[in-house]
């Protein structure tokens, strides 16, 4: 069962989605589920640097405490979740399009799947709970060794024009399926769950498709 998932990395609910769907799949441990996690720039815009993260919200928003609340709710349900939110630590609004360069060239490294799933859980820590700036390369290519891979490799991977073209034209075909918002799943090219839903409601999907696999086999 192939579940293509379209998120950015600089998006707090992508994160809550990936470990609730992390959960719907462990609990179906005999079901084969073949996760690609992909790109959707929320800034695509951005300028390479980045930017001052308080500055950009004021710009964009009027106020850089606008999400304050909705933090509060992110930190509450990341703690049923393992996740440690540290939104005060934030100081840049990073470009994320070298971020998802390492997440795609890590899915052709010989681990695959798992380290791709590794490297993006990784690189969302690194940014909602440490702080860090996925945008800078050293940052990148630190993540990178930290998961076990090539520091060299990871350097070229996330400035390769050939994973940048390839982030472009995924992107591209998420619009094409109507996709607007992330975390976006899809199941099969056949069923789309917007959000970061609820495990119960992954739960659902993966038990419907296990089902009609069973009635065609």
């Amino acid at each position: 069962m192939i579940v293509e998932v379209f998120s950015d990395t600089v998006c707090p609910w992508c994160y809550v989605g990936k470990r609730r769907f992390e959960a719907a799949a462990a609990a179906r441990p005999a079901q084969a589920i073949d996760v690609r996690w992909l790109p959707f720039e929320l800034n695509p815009d951005m300028p390479p640097e980045g930017a001052d993260r308080a500055e950009y919200l004021r710009a964009k928003f009027g106020d850089a405490n606008r999400f304050a609340d909705a933090q509060r709710t992110l930190r509450e349900i990341g703690t049923g979740l393992g996740i440690d939110f540290h939104f005060d630590r934030i100081a840049r609004m990073p470009n994320t399009r070298r971020s998802h360069a390492l997440i795609a060239w890590a899915a052709g490294t010989p681990e695959g799947a798992r380290v791709q799933s590794d490297v993006k859980g990784r690189v969302l820590k690194a940014y909602f709970c440490e702080g860090r700036d996925i945008g800078d390369p050293d940052v990148l290519v630190a993540i990178a060794r930290e998961a076990g891979l090539d520091a060299d490799g990871a350097r070229a991977a996330i400035d390769e024009p050939a994973l940048h073209r390839e982030i472009a034209a995924l992107e591209a075909r998420a619009h094409s399926w109507g996709i607007t918002g992330v975390p976006a799943f899809v199941f099969e090219r056949r069923y789309l769950v917007s959000g970061a839903q609820e495990p119960a409601v992954f739960l659902q999907l993966l038990d419907r498709l296990a089902a009609e696999a069973a009635e065609t086999a």
